[in-house]
This record gives C-alpha cells, structure tokens and sequence, in this order.
C-alpha cells in the first residue's frame, strides 16, 4: 500500500478516536446533580400518633454509599471498575417488637453523581451512552420495593438479620423486577447498619458501551449495592 495511503489512513484513524473522546468529554456534562435529594415519604405508614411503637429510620447519606462493580478489558488486562456515591435517600418504618410491620419508602440514587478512579470514565458513564445521567430525564435511579415478607418476631441490639427483598428497579427509563439480598444489624436502638446488594444485567435495562481506545471487552453483568446507616427520627 502506498505510504501515503497509510498515512492518511492513520491520520482519520487518529482524528476518529480524537473526536469520539472528546464527545464522550462533553457529553457527559459536570457531574453535578440538579437538585439536593429528599428523602421519599413512605406509602401508606402510620403517622406518629398512630404508630405506636412503630419507629422510623432515615437513611444517612454522610455514611451511605450506593455502588456498582463492573468488569472490563483495559488496555488488555482485566480491570474491575468501582463506582460510589453518597447522593442516596431513603426510609424504613419497623416496629421493632414485631418485624412483620416493616414498610420502606423508594429508594434513589443520583446516577449522575458516582465516581470511579478515573474522571474521563466518569463523563463516559454520565453521557448518552451508557446512563445518559448528565441528562435531568435519567438522573436519578430508583428503587420501588415490594412489602417485606418472611420476616417476624423482634429484634434486639446487636441482632443481624439476612433476607431478600423483591423491588422495582428503573435505570435509565427502564423498570425491571430486581431481587436484592439483604444483611442488617440494629446497632443499637437508635441505629441500623446494613447492606443491599443484587446483580443486573446492564443489556436489560439498555446500557451499552462507548467504542473508546483501549477498552477491549465489558461485562454485561453489573453488581449494585448499597451499604447505609439509617438513623431514627
């Protein structure tokens, strides 16, 4: 081939890759969310007066972090990707004599606000593409969860407690019936410890992955969780 042809062809080569990095750059705007969260009121929960022993716990987004965990090929090594936020808000309604009484309210997230290690990937994540969370429409995760069920008895200080809990998971406009374990302690009668964590796979819910240099191969399956405190109020 002629070597002015390879050159030109190493040159469009060259301003592809350029122009795709710096699309994904823009695209995946600031970072920052649009509005401060606040927490979701909880369907259908007794008021104070009526709720007797009834106690109700607010997650504490200053120690919480909601997450994924993905797999990657970087630059032809396998890489595990991290991505956290605090930006999470949420509630639970238990008497904690009788743990068939437990109501949550929505879980949310602000997608557009995780952070990896690495800025560029971030703005990836933010844009079209994969969460599309630079966007007001898909900002926000959320997490409608169905009335607990199995549980009973009480719970004392220091207690862990290991169920599931079955919800209604939407990323990116698109709902998806999600089974999520559950791990939780009372630390003490005032305080509640615990962590959620489930595997989805991002097809499903229609995230796909920029054609960026150096990234070789993503996994389709994505681990979410969330560690919390959520404190009475």
């Amino acid at each position: 081939m002629n070597r002015s042809v390879v050159g030109w062809i190493v040159a469009f080569a060259l301003a592809f890759a350029g122009s795709v990095l710096a699309w994904v750059w823009f695209a995946g705007g600031s970072g920052e969310p649009s509005a401060e969260l606040t927490t979701p009121t909880i369907a259908g929960a007794a008021t104070t007066a009526a709720a007797g022993t009834s106690r109700t716990f607010v997650i504490d987004p200053l120690r919480s972090v909601a997450g994924f965990e993905i797999d990657e090929i970087l630059r032809g090594s396998p890489n595990r990707v991290f991505g956290q936020t605090d930006q999470v808000v949420g509630q639970v309604q238990v008497d904690l004599a009788d743990l068939s009484t437990v109501q949550l309210s929505q879980i949310v997230v602000n997608a557009r606000t995780f952070r990896t290690d690495s800025e560029r990937r971030d703005r990836a994540i933010r844009g079209p593409i994969i969460l599309n969370s630079a966007t007001d429409q898909f900002e926000l995760i959320t997490l409608d969860v169905d009335p607990a069920t199995g549980l009973s008895g009480s719970v004392q200080p220091g207690d862990v407690l290991s169920f599931s809990l079955d919800g209604d998971l939407t990323i990116k406009g698109v709902t998806k019936e999600v089974v999520f374990d559950v791990e939780v302690i009372l630390s003490d009668g005032s305080t509640i410890e615990g962590s959620v964590t489930t595997i989805v796979l991002r097809s499903d819910f229609g995230i796909g992955i920029p054609n960026v240099p150096g990234i070789a191969d993503v996994s389709d399956e994505v681990v979410l969780s969330l560690s919390f405190v959520a404190v009475a109020g």
